[in-house]
């Protein structure tokens, strides 16, 4: 009963069990499947969220299995050379980026709350189908699956849903909702087993949504023996038929891979990259208007259960992780529970409705706007004739300040 019942073993939920752990408050996490596997493609840890996981004696662990990415490099759909920035240490901060497999990233918090929780506190096959509660407590309601036919309740001092976009509990208190919003941008995802590019840590992005956009970055480190690192790439093409996401659904090459058949680069075969991958996954770029708010009483929300934004600017799972980190300071700070939640939210909704906001129109990758309307998509002589490097700094630095993870904003 004294358990914080948090809904979802994703990212957020992980690492709020972590976080509550560590400041000695009791919780217990509940997943819907039925075996937590380390699947998905990759994400990138900034670093006001790499700073929260140090701070949770996870940054050793997370360096063995990702990436410490040093630079992000922009180009047009010509291969030339836009901006290059260094990034994370290289840039002068405290903490890495990271670029990371999400199956791995999931499965170092896992075993990180397993062994200092314990087992018992991680409960699979709960699916959750909606929460009561009263003066004393909150009562999750759970199936064995979507629809599943065992039923069971759960009784605790708090509720919080860490379950995702189409987080039950967010429809329980917003059921008119509907469904997400289609940002008119198409994704395939994949990963390749390739040689390094340019750094070996970079994180490219090339072309444009209208003719076809690239995010490129290696999430593993190269095998001693192929030297070939596991490179996550994205390609983003605007899309105006919306297909309702399914993050296991197969795509198919043949219907993106027109779009950069021409992408032959000095530095990187792209055509040759999109081929030569594993597998490859098709998913709509969505999110949801901001809510106006996330804290009922006993239960909130927490990561993409509250503020589902576009991948445009690396962030979301870095958001769930600070969502993490002030609940829990909340919790601390406050001995009722109703009023914990309410300084959580007071705290984190404005901030993530910013980023929502601005992922949808000026994301790190409004650079490649830029270029592409200031050049007419035709290739440049100088890119000093076609936008200053001060322009340049000044859109990367403004994304930086929003999210919350400029210099400056992370020594405050």
């Amino acid at each position: 009963m004294d358990d914080i019942i948090i809904v979802g073993a994703g990212v957020g939920g992980l690492t709020l069990g972590l976080a509550l752990h560590a400041a000695g408050i009791p919780c217990r996490i509940f997943e819907s499947a039925a075996e937590i596997r380390p699947i998905g493609v990759g994400i990138n840890l900034l670093p006001h969220a790499t700073r929260e996981l140090a701070s949770l004696g996870l940054e050793a662990d997370l360096a063995k299995v990702a990436i410490t990415t040093t630079d992000a490099t922009f180009f047009n759909r010509f291969g030339q050379l836009i901006y290059q920035e260094p990034l994370g240490r290289a840039a002068g901060y405290d903490h890495p980026q990271f670029s990371v497999h999400r199956g791995d990233l999931q499965m170092v918090l896992l075993d990180a709350f397993r062994a200092r929780a314990g087992s018992d506190r991680l409960l699979t096959s709960h699916y959750c189908t909606g929460v009561d509660q009263d003066e004393s407590g909150v009562s999750v309601h759970f199936s064995d699956g979507a629809g599943g036919a065992h039923r069971s309740t759960i009784r605790g001092r708090m509720a919080i849903a860490c379950d995702g976009i189409n987080s039950a509990i967010r429809k329980q208190f917003f059921p008119g909702e509907g469904e997400p919003r289609y940002s008119g941008v198409n994704m395939w995802r994949g990963v390749t087993r390739w040689k390094p590019i340019l750094s070996g840590a970079s994180m490219v992005r090339a072309g444009w949504l209208s003719h076809g956009k690239m995010v490129i970055y290696p999430i593993r480190p190269a095998s001693e023996a192929d030297g070939l690192q596991l490179i996550n790439w994205v390609a983003e093409i605007e899309t105006p038929i919306y297909r309702k996401r399914d993050w296991n659904r197969p795509g198919s090459i043949e219907d993106f891979i027109g779009a950069f058949a021409d992408w032959h680069f000095d530095w990187l075969d792209v055509p040759a990259l999109i081929r030569a991958a594993d597998s490859v996954l098709e998913f709509p770029m969505v999110d949801q208007d901001p809510l106006p708010r996330w804290s009922f009483g006993r239960v909130t929300l927490l990561g993409d259960a509250a503020h589902p934004m576009v991948p445009r600017g690396s962030n979301g799972a870095g958001q769930a992780i600070l969502d993490a980190r002030a609940l829990t300071s909340a919790l601390l700070e406050n001995n009722d529970p109703v009023a914990a939640l309410a300084s959580y939210e007071k705290q984190r909704l404005e901030a993530t409705t910013r980023i929502v906001l601005t992922n949808r129109t000026n994301p790190p990758d409004a650079i490649l706007r830029e270029v592409f309307q200031r050049t007419n998509d035709q290739p440049f002589a100088a890119i000093d004739d076609v936008i200053s490097r001060d322009e340049l700094v000044a859109l990367s630095e403004g994304y930086k300040r929003i999210a919350g993870y400029s210099k400056e904003a992370l020594r405050r």
